[in-house]
């Protein structure tokens, strides 16, 4: 049950309560109006108080930032986690490149989310899912979920203002030209399809930067890392290049190399803890069965 607290020092002295949550313990207006419908969320030196009240020197303030439900519809099934990284705010996971993030048709109990809100109750946390940065079904690799709503909305801002960063190795079709550059070509639907996106003028501004670091001639392992986050944003890209992903159903062509999943890796992402700003960087190892994919001979 996450709790913030802020001791009042002279400086601080005559503030009211709802600046002190805003400024001092950077809540959003949702975060504090969500503290301010529970009988604890807003306490005083432990006594519940409004927003309007005045805090004096010495005083603690105290704020529940957390969950009070779990997240509905998403049943708790055991499954595997590898957790690379978690405190109180936040966990990093190196994702399974055949687990699906959400339960959808046909995926109920074998998700990402089902697997971590088991684990939430063997912990004793009572936690809604909130991930930050999604993967798709067929990537592997670093994704980080916030335990609470508060430190989604920090995190889910670093995404939007570019301090958090992810780095994508994937294995493409052919090599792309120049081997180092920008793609900067809009996305949008593509139409008539409910899950396939395309570069289109009439899409939203989307920016990949790429970097080829091997290449066989045939195929080639590429470092790429996001600008702007749209949906399919590094298959569509690369497919726009003439170099889809590898095993890539939706956009290239599926391959019983890659049964599955396809060659994408979120190999290294950074961040800053939401609540200590301390920075976290992880990194992550490319799975042996994409670069497999590079290092075998072609078949005659």
């Amino acid at each position: 049950m996450r709790r913030l607290t802020l001791t009042v020092t002279p400086d601080l002295a005559g503030r009211d309560v709802n600046t002190l949550l805003r400024k001092e313990l950077n809540l959003s207006g949702s975060s504090v109006r969500r503290a301010k419908t529970l009988p604890d969320g807003i306490l005083l030196d432990g006594q519940t108080v409004f927003t309007n009240a005045r805090a004096a020197e010495g005083q603690t303030l105290s704020v529940f930032v957390g969950d009070t439900v779990f997240s509905e519809q998403i049943e708790a099934v055991p499954g595997p986690l590898d957790i690379l990284y978690e405190d109180e705010d936040l966990l990093i996971i190196n994702k399974d490149g055949r687990t699906p993030v959400h339960p959808s048709q046909g995926h109920h109990g074998d998700t990402l989310a089902n697997f971590l809100m088991a684990y939430y109750e063997t912990i004793g946390l009572r936690a809604a899912f909130h991930p930050v940065n999604r993967l798709d079904r067929g990537t592997s690799g670093l994704m980080a979920v916030a335990k609470h709503p508060h430190a989604h909305e920090l995190l889910q801002q670093q995404l939007r203002d570019g301090r958090l960063t992810r780095t994508y190795l994937a294995v493409c079709e052919g090599v792309p030209e120049p081997q180092t550059g920008t793609v900067d070509a809009p996305i949008g639907r593509e139409p008539g399809s409910v899950l396939r996106r395309m570069v289109t003028p009439e899409g939203a501004e989307a920016r990949t930067h790429y970097q080829v670091l091997e290449e066989n001639g045939r195929r080639s392992l590429v470092r790429l890392q996001l600008e702007t986050g749209r949906t399919h944003q590094i298959r569509v890209h690369m497919t726009h290049l003439g170099c889809p992903l590898v095993g890539d159903f939706l956009y290239g062509i599926e391959t019983g190399e890659l049964p599955d999943r396809f060659a994408l890796h979120s190999a290294s992402i950074r961040l800053y803890q939401p609540i200590t700003g301390e920075e976290i960087a992880l990194e992550c190892p490319v799975p042996p069965e994409l670069l497999n994919l590079l290092h075998q001979e072609e078949l005659p």
